[in-house]
This record gives C-alpha cells, structure tokens and sequence, in this order.
C-alpha cells in the first residue's frame, strides 16, 4: 500500500474543500469551461452519495467570465472594470454550477465574501453558520470573492488564501487545489521538458516558496504556484492534508480519494497542531501594524513559546489599537509571527527596550506587562535556511 493509499483510506475524511483557479473555469476566447464544472459536479455527487463526504466549493472565474460576456480582448486593469466584469460574470458562473449540479441531483447556494467575514469574529461565526445550514441539508456551497465589492483593504488577495481560510472554518479533512498544471513541479512545465512531478512535500519552506514564485500557473487568475504553496502551508499547520492537481482532468477527485499518485500531496503537521483560533489570528486578520523585536526577542517567542516584552522591541510601524492585530518582523524585516496586541502603538513607541519596573512607571499599573500575550501570538514562518539549502524546487 503507497503512502498515498494508506492517507486516504485510514483518516476517516467527512468534509474536502475544492477550488477551481481561472485556469481551469475560463478560456480567454470561450469563456466558461462547462464542461469541466459538468465533471466536478459528477465527482462530487458519487462521492458525497456513495462515501458520504460533503463539499465545499471555492471558485474562480467571474472576472473571467464577465470579460467575455462584455467584449474585453484584455484582462481588466481597473477596480472598476474588474467590479464589473465580476458582476456580469458571477451569474453565468453560479448558473452553470446550478446547471451541473441540478443534472446530478445537488442544489449550490452561493456565498460571496471579503475579508471582513473573516476578520470580523460575529460575522466570521455567520459565514460558518451558514455553510454549517447548507451542508446539512445536503446542499453544495459555492464560496467566491465579493469581487464586485472588494477593494484592496477588504480583498483577500486571491481564492487559493480564500480556499485556506474556508478549510479552518469549517473544520474540513482535506484541501484540493486544482489547477491548470497537474501539480508542483521541479521546475515551468510549460517552458522546460525535462521538468518533474513533486509527488510529495513535507515542509513548505522559504526557500521552496521563493523557487514556486518562478512557475507559471492559471494565466487568467490571480494565483501562483507560490500562492498554492503559502495556501497549503496554511492548512498544513493545522494538520489537515492538501492536494494539487489538474483540474483538467476529468477524474482528479476520484483519484485523489483512491489514494492514486496524481498531483502533488502536502503532508499535514501532525505535531504541534495549532488551535482554530491561534489560526485565525495568524491568517484570518488584517495587521494593523510592524512590531520589530531584537534577536532575543526573536528566540525566546519562536523556540521558547514566551510572550513579547517591551524589552525586546526595536521599533514599531503603523498605528494600532488594542485588540488589533499585528505583525512581528526580526531587524532584517523579515516578518515571523503574528498576534493581537495589548498595548497601543503609542504606548509600544514609548516604552520600546524598556523592562518592567520603567514601564509601569510611563504607564500605570492597569497596562498588561506583555504587549503581545503568548496565547494571542503565532508563529507563521519556519525557520531562516542557514547556508542556501537547496528546496525541493531544485
């Protein structure tokens, strides 16, 4: 039995979010692929009937679609346009899931998001809810980016961090990104033949992610291959299993649960596993601000599991109030933590590299002594390579 094999036939998998890239929905001179939404309805019909796993989809393709239905020969550059092409693509879109999924028997409702239901706790539990009411009645929910609405402080920069960020909330087993290539490889596929398959990755390093940036995927999306991989590391931190692969072929689901070696399967972190909520905090929020700590600092929050002292901040970034959240960079800027902050900017700017007894002097007895407590902070980024070790991209 291939490690694959032995994955999906031991977890007891009851709940996959699948997302569909622009690549594999839209064609720039035909627009939707229907087709290949016809082929995942079928697949994830027989599955939710024959084995009783439930669905989620995240999808692209409204831009891409709206563009052909208005005559655009080029990929919007404008919000506005790009608010409008998502307005008149996102009913064909949801019309031919509707169509696809009707034909197999399966009702779609639609949700349609920004990073405010996320950010936002009250309506981050609405969001979760009313997939929660879909799902148990058997209904397929079809999740996309309010793209008609979203502007570059409420965007969530592309479906595949969408597609993370829906996985946490809803508690799904398994994560299927596909795409229009059939997983991550050495190296472009579409430039270099002797590229290879990486059937297998265990941790999603820097490195790996700077060499991923370089491979060219879902020409009329937004997304990467890096963006699948930062996707990936997400909800492999929580320990939940990722899979990409072609959404071009029109059995990759059923593949996938045979436990067959198509695309590339990212292994989750069974150890360490991180809380909902510390996840949350790490991806689900905006920061409102940089907090740069000394090397010290740097140590004892990412090996010790220590709370952030104001001894061990260099300078700050931003205005931030408390509650809000922010990021934690080293003085290289190199961000690797994120957390909600107990202090204000301005009381961080003013007592920055100061121990406890000054602080309580500028600040009264009524301020925490952490600026960032240890159970508000997460560690999001593994490790510095030290001596350029090569990834799994080489």
């Amino acid at each position: 039995m291939t490690h694959r094999e032995s994955m999906f036939l031991s977890r007891k998998i009851r709940r996959i979010v699948v997302k569909l890239g622009s690549g594999v929905l839209a064609d720039a001179e035909k627009g939707l692929r229907s087709p290949f939404i016809r082929a995942l309805a079928a697949q994830v019909a027989r599955a939710w009937e024959k084995r009783g796993i439930q669905f989620v989809v995240v999808t692209s393709g409204a831009i891409a679609a709206g563009r052909k239905k208005m005559g655009m020969r080029e990929k919007p550059r404008t919000v506005a346009l790009k608010q409008a092409a998502a307005a008149v693509g996102q009913t064909s879109l949801m019309y031919s899931y509707e169509r696809a999924f009707e034909k197999q028997g399966r009702r779609v409702g639609q949700l349609l998001l920004t990073h405010e239901d996320f950010e936002n706790r009250e309506r981050y539990n609405n969001a979760r809810n009313t997939v929660e009411t879909l799902l148990s009645r058997g209904i397929v929910p079809i999740i996309n980016e309010n793209d008609t609405v979203a502007t570059v402080e409420i965007r969530l920069g592309d479906n595949d961090h969408l597609a993370a960020l829906v996985t946490q909330m809803i508690g799904a087993d398994l994560l299927i990104l596909l795409t229009d290539n059939d997983g991550v490889f050495t190296r472009d596929p579409h430039r270099y033949p002797d590229a290879r398959l990486i059937p297998l990755i265990g941790t999603i390093d820097e490195e790996l992610l700077r060499a991923a940036s370089t491979l060219r995927t879902q020409a009329m999306g937004t997304g990467g291959m890096a963006s699948k991989l930062l996707a990936a590391r997400v909800v492999s931190e929580s320990g939940t299993p990722v899979v990409i692969g072609s959404g071009l072929a029109p059995r990759s689901i059923d593949d996938i649960l045979a436990g067959k070696e198509v695309g590339t399967l990212v292994i989750p972190v069974e150890r360490n596993r991180k809380s909902s909520r510390k996840m949350w905090i790490a991806y689900a929020r905006h920061p409102h601000g940089t907090i740069t700590v000394d090397d010290g600092a740097v140590r004892v929050l990412r090996e010790g599991g220590k709370s952030l002292l104001p001894a061990g901040v260099v300078s700050v970034q931003g205005r931030f109030r408390r509650g809000d959240a922010v990021s934690i960079s080293d003085q290289r800027g190199r961000e690797f933590a994120r957390g909600i902050s107990a202090w204000t900017s301005k009381q961080v700017e003013r007592c920055k590299g100061k121990k406890s007894p000054e602080v309580r002097t500028l600040l009264g007895e009524g301020v925490p002594a952490e600026v960032v407590h240890r159970d508000d902070l997460m560690i999001i980024a593994p490790p510095q390579i030290p001596g350029g070790r090569k990834g799994a991209l080489s």
